[in-house]
C-alpha cells in the first residue's frame, strides 16, 4: 500500500518493530469511570517521536499487548501519553498501571492527521467518546500554531456528562485559542444544562467556510459514517475528510492481517484515511 491512501506521514518506529521498548509510568490519571490516562517516559532515555494521530503497541507484562492512540503531544517527545478505556484483560492491565510499573511500547505505527495541511483555512474536529483522545495531539498542535488557521470547531459528542474527557483542556481552548468547543450528550441528567442530542446535529449548526475546511473526524464507526455524510452535505472535500479507523491490529506492520480493510492494511495504511478512500468501503455492511 502507499501513503497517497492514507492522509499523511507517518514516523516510523525506531529499530526492530516487533521487540516493545521499555516505558516507565510516571502519571496515571483516571478521566472519567472507565477512561484513565497514563504518562509514560522511556526507560532507555531515548524520546520516540510521533505523529498526531499514530498509535503504539502497548504490553502489560503477563496481561498482553493492545494498540492505543497517542494522546500526548507532539512537541513533547520525551513523554508519551495514552488515553485508555477499560474493556477488556489487557486494557483492565494498563489502566491499573500505577506510578513506576514498567510497560513494554512498540511503534509508532501508522499515518497521522497531518493537520498542518489545513493552513490557511478553517478546521472542524468532530469527536465521539473517546474519539477525543487520537484528535487530543492534532487540538494541540493547531493550538500552538493558532495564528496560522482560520475558524476552529470542536464538535464533541459523549454519552453522558460524566463520560467528557478533558474538560480542563476543554476549557483552555475555548479560553485561551479561541476554539469555538461545542459539546452534547447522548442522555443528559437534570443537572446537564448544555446539548443533548447527537453529536452529528452540530454539524449543520457550525460556522465554518466549508470550502476552505479540513475536517478530522474520530469516534466509533457509526457515528463517523453519519458525521461524514453531513461534513459532505456541507461542502467539505473528501480529500479534506479524514477519519480515524479502528480494526483488531496486532503486528502494527501490515504482516498479519488482522485489520484489514478490503484493500488496505489499517495499521500501515491508516488509522487515517481520507473519506474519498474510506466512502465505498463505509458504504458496504461486514467489509
Amino acid at each position: 500500500m502507499t501513503a497517497v491512501a492514507g492522509a499523511g506521514s507517518r514516523a516510523a518506529p525506531r529499530g526492530d518493530p516487533f521487540v516493545p521498548r521499555p516505558f516507565v509510568v510516571r502519571r496515571h490519571r483516571q478521566d472519567t469511570r472507565d477512561t484513565w490516562t497514563l504518562v509514560l517516559e522511556p526507560a532507555d532515555g531515548a524520546t520516540m517521536p510521533f505523529a498526531a494521530g499514530q498509535f503504539t503497541m502497548m504490553q502489560a507484562f503477563g496481561a498482553g499487548e493492545a494498540p492505543i492512540s497517542i494522546s500526548g503531544d507532539p512537541a513533547r517527545p520525551e513523554v508519551l501519553e495514552h488515553t485508555i478505556r477499560n474493556v477488556g484483560a489487557v486494557t483492565r492491565a494498563l489502566v491499573h498501571a500505577g506510578p513506576g510499573t514498567e510497560l513494554g511500547i512498540r511503534g509508532p505505527f501508522g499515518t497521522g492527521w497531518e493537520v498542518s495541511s489545513g493552513r490557511g483555512g478553517d478546521v472542524v474536529f468532530v469527536a465521539g467518546g473517546i474519539g477525543l483522545a487520537p484528535l487530543r495531539p492534532a487540538i494541540l498542535e493547531v493550538c500552538a500554531d493558532r495564528a496560522s488557521y482560520g475558524r476552529v470547531l470542536l464538535l464533541y459528542g459523549a454519552r453522558t456528562p460524566e463520560d467528557i474527557l478533558f474538560g480542563d483542556d476543554l476549557r483552555r481552548w475555548a479560553a485561551d485559542h479561541a476554539v469555538d468547543v461545542q459539546v452534547t450528550v447522548d442522555n443528559g441528567q437534570h443537572a446537564w444544562q448544555g446539548r443533548v442530542g447527537l453529536v452529528t446535529q452540530l454539524v449543520d449548526r457550525g460556522g465554518f467556510d466549508a470550502v476552505n475546511t479540513l475536517a478530522l473526524v474520530c469516534g466509533p464507526e457509526v457515528m463517523m459514517r453519519y458525521a461524514a455524510m453531513a461534513l459532505r452535505a456541507r461542502g467539505v472535500a473528501p480529500a479534506r475528510l479524514r477519519l480515524s479507523m479502528e480494526r483488531n491490529m496486532k503486528c502494527g506492520v501490515g504482516l498479519c492481517g488482522h485489520c484489514q480493510l478490503r484493500e488496505y492494511f489499517l495499521c500501515v495504511d491508516g488509522p487515517v484515511l481520507t473519506y474519498d478512500v474510506l466512502e465505498p468501503l463505509m458504504s458496504r455492511a461486514e467489509l
